[in-house]
């Protein structure tokens, strides 16, 4: 039978793309699509708002979240919207036996450490992920193997571009690549991790600095770069995505492998659902 999937975020640039790819999969289906409560086009077929034609689905108000899960008979909710609401919606979805695909970024460590009490003690299964695409996942291994034969004898620095319409930075890949690499030296990101250099005379770079930098420009999808120099050498780790169809297909492959490892009490990462050793 084909997993009935809710999508928060339904009209957003990620929520409207994985609606379209969920519609083409022959083991799915869009149950329910669910936007910010007071929207025009609440009520709507959501196919016809997508430009795939009437699919049988009306777009659903957040104010109506429970309901709708419950009548639609939801199995899995993806939800990639922001930090703030996706608490509410990810909070609701558990207590309902819902499993999650969450690639909402800018959680704090203690909202996190709230959606993993959620999961277990919901018993569902969820997959959260800055970054649901299969190329930055082997970046984010790559970037940690390099910190652990390169790290402690380079200067580390992590630069991400991204659409003016961004609300987070650093982005959570950026953050998420900067754990992994902190992890590896036994250091902490919020001892370490310097975000942005001000004006002026700052003083020397320590070695055990992490740097961020983060740019707003245009119509930018994402590029995270990782650079380690050091004395007569520099190497440099680079993803660009060209479109959102890497995050799209790699979000399907994560609902996927939740459908089959449903009711767990555990949150999965996307190296878990690409079958790679470690985790993060």
């Amino acid at each position: 039978m084909a997993t009935k999937v809710a999508v928060s975020g339904a009209l957003g640039r990620m929520g409207s793309g994985i609606i379209r790819k969920v519609h083409q999969q022959d083991d799915m289906e869009v149950a329910c699509a669910i936007e910010m409560a007071g929207r025009e086009e609440i009520g709507r077929d959501i196919g016809e708002l997508l430009g795939i034609g009437n699919i049988g689905v009306p777009l659903a108000g957040s104010d109506t979240l429970r309901e709708t899960l419950e009548s639609a008979g939801a199995e899995v909710l993806v939800d990639f919207t922001a930090a703030g609401p996706a608490m509410e919606t990810i909070e609701t979805a558990a207590s309902l036996g819902v499993d999650l695909v969450v690639g909402t970024t800018g959680f704090s460590q203690e909202e996190r450490a709230k959606i993993e009490g959620w999961v277990k003690d919901n018993s569902v299964s969820a997959v959260i992920s800055p970054n649901m695409a299969t190329g930055v996942n082997v970046f984010f291994k790559i970037a940690r193997d390099v910190a652990r034969v390169m790290g402690e004898e380079t200067d580390i620095e992590i630069i991400e571009a991204h659409h003016h319409h961004k609300k987070d930075a650093p982005s959570g890949t950026a953050v998420r690549v900067g754990e992994l690499i902190a992890e590896a030296l036994g250091r902490n990101i919020e001892e370490d991790g310097v975000f942005g250099r001000p004006r002026g005379v700052i003083g020397e770079r320590s070695r055990k600095e992490i740097g961020f930098h983060a740019v707003r420009a245009g119509d930018i999808v994402g590029e995270h770069t990782v650079i380690f120099a050091g004395d007569g050498e520099r190497f440099e780790i680079t993803h660009r995505a060209h479109s959102r169809d890497c995050f799209v297909s790699g979000t399907v492959k994560a609902i996927r492998f939740v459908a089959r490892n449903r009711g767990q009490g555990r949150v999965f990462t996307t190296w878990d659902v690409l079958g790679s050793e470690g985790g993060y």
